[in-house]
């Protein structure tokens, strides 16, 4: 997302040991926001009975993370470059770990979602840094072999980390339920925040480094008014406020869109916008992420409401195999991405939608009395698909940007997979929401949408360039 410059080169100074210790502190960080970005999947209705949050509260639980994520991603790397990474990443760090712990004390709904915009928005600081410090820590002919550790490890925390926020709900520990999933940072984060204190290599930044913070603050303008239209509307009936909130989005958004033409160092390039490969893997990426991100949601909604599944019961049946096919994929993509090029992305997109489909003829067919036998191989070809997609949508919508543009673009994508991921959670969960006594006719409702959403996106593969720049990670 941003240049290594502002850190000097201090690759030929740190001993090996030292390198691949640096290593282990960005991973835990990322360990770290993966694990929390996606553990309200899981634990959405059992945290809503305990705080009795109604239905927006399902919402914004998942929702109000990726916001605050998205929204200052961009921003958050900016601020690493002007003011050194080593600073911005142990202020992001220690501040994800404090909201965690303010998750985990949350008296109501509105204190629980406030403190999960402040851990999106520290998670925003933190996670950019990363691969600005590792670029300049590893010499050049080891930062592949850096790189590659992400893989494997992010992907062994997509299998685990649902099943250990599962298996901390089912087990009550010290009878804090759902919290424990929050607290357990205060180890966790805590123990990364001193390695990195002692780990990470001082570097000054750069202050003529510029940011666009009114653009930051037009765009959270745009994603708050849209979010809280939506949520408000299908929780309280398509009235007046939920509407105005939506038109303020929009406006906000014509706001953003002048800005990023007119500002001297815009959030986004727009040569990029003039790049009809890019755009288009813009417009299938948000509508892809947002798609298979509310659908996360409604399978743990109808597996626990609808047919009474505990947490790991859940997290065994839909979330682990959906985990176990990303991670085949996207390890199998890596080779076969130089080959297939964006024809990789159409057969992701259409193993996605046999996957959906497969899972809506079993509920149509046998509603609540649906069984693992037919959820599992659902999910895992689910999986397979969505891996196959993530692992090279954007790499094949950067294949025609020039390097000059390669930064901003790759940021941009960054971002945008985030507000998706807000926007999917709110509007997927909204059709599902609307009929809550009905938990089969909810199901398949929302995997109609949900598949009809990736076969339009199937349209816009041959708009994409046709193969992905070596180069781009």
């Amino acid at each position: 997302m941003t240049s290594t410059t502002a850190m000097p080169a201090t690759a030929g100074t740190l001993p090996p040991s030292r390198r691949w210790a640096v290593l282990a502190v960005i991973l835990a960080a990322e360990v770290l926001d993966l694990i929390d970005a996606t553990i309200t999947n899981l634990a959405a209705p059992t945290i809503t009975a305990s705080l009795h949050g109604g239905p927006s509260l399902v919402q914004w639980l998942g929702a109000s993370y990726a916001l605050a994520l998205g929204v200052l991603l961009v921003l958050g790397g900016r601020l690493g470059d002007k003011y050194g990474r080593r600073r911005i990443f142990l202020t992001g760090l220690a501040g994800f770990t404090a909201a965690s712990v303010a998750c985990g004390l949350a008296t109501g709904p509105s204190m629980l979602i406030a403190a999960r915009l402040v851990q999106g928005a520290f998670g925003a600081l933190l996670i950019p840094q990363g691969f600005g410090i590792l670029g300049a820590v590893f010499p050049r002919d080891q930062i592949g072999k850096a790189f590659s550790a992400f893989g494997p490890v992010l992907g062994l925390s997509a299998v685990g980390g649902p099943i250990l926020a599962a298996t901390l709900i089912d087990t009550d520990l010290f009878g804090l339920g759902w919290r424990s999933m929050f607290l357990i940072n205060i180890v966790l984060g805590g123990a990364a925040l001193l390695a990195a204190h002692r780990l990470l290599p001082r570097d000054p930044g750069d202050r003529t480094v510029a940011i666009d913070t009114p653009g930051s603050l037009l765009l959270a303008g745009v994603m708050s008014g849209l979010l809280y239209g939506l949520i408000h509307g299908s929780a309280n009936g398509w009235r007046l406020t939920a509407w105005v909130a939506i038109a303020t989005g929009a406006v906000f958004f014509a706001l953003f869109a002048h800005r990023q033409t007119t500002a001297a160092n815009p959030l986004v390039q727009p040569s990029l916008f003039r790049n009809r490969g890019f755009v288009s893997g813009l417009v299938l990426g948000i509508a892809f992420f947002a798609a298979v991100a509310g659908l996360l949601y409604v399978v743990s909604l109808f597996l626990q409401g609808g047919l009474g599944y505990s947490p790991l019961r859940t997290a065994l049946t839909g979330s682990v195999p959906m985990a176990v096919g990303i991670v085949i994929a996207s390890i199998a993509c890596y080779r076969l991405i130089g080959r297939l090029g964006r024809t990789l992305v159409l057969i992701g997109l259409l193993t996605t939608l046999a996957g959906m489909l497969g899972l809506w003829a079993a509920v149509h067919a046998t509603g609540t009395a649906t069984g693992p036998t037919v959820i599992v191989p659902a999910a895992l070809v689910i999986g397979l698909g969505m891996g196959t997609c993530f692992g090279t949508v954007y790499d094949i919508t950067l294949g025609d940007v020039t390097p000059t543009e390669a930064g901003s673009g790759s940021g941009s994508l960054t971002a945008v997979q985030q507000l998706a991921n807000a926007l999917g959670a709110a509007a997927v969960t909204t059709v599902y929401l609307h009929t809550p006594t009905r938990p089969a006719h909810a199901m398949t409702t929302s995997l109609l949408i949900v598949a009809a959403i990736t076969l339009g996106c199937c349209g816009l593969v041959r708009l994409l360039p046709r193969a992905a720049q070596p180069q781009h990670h």
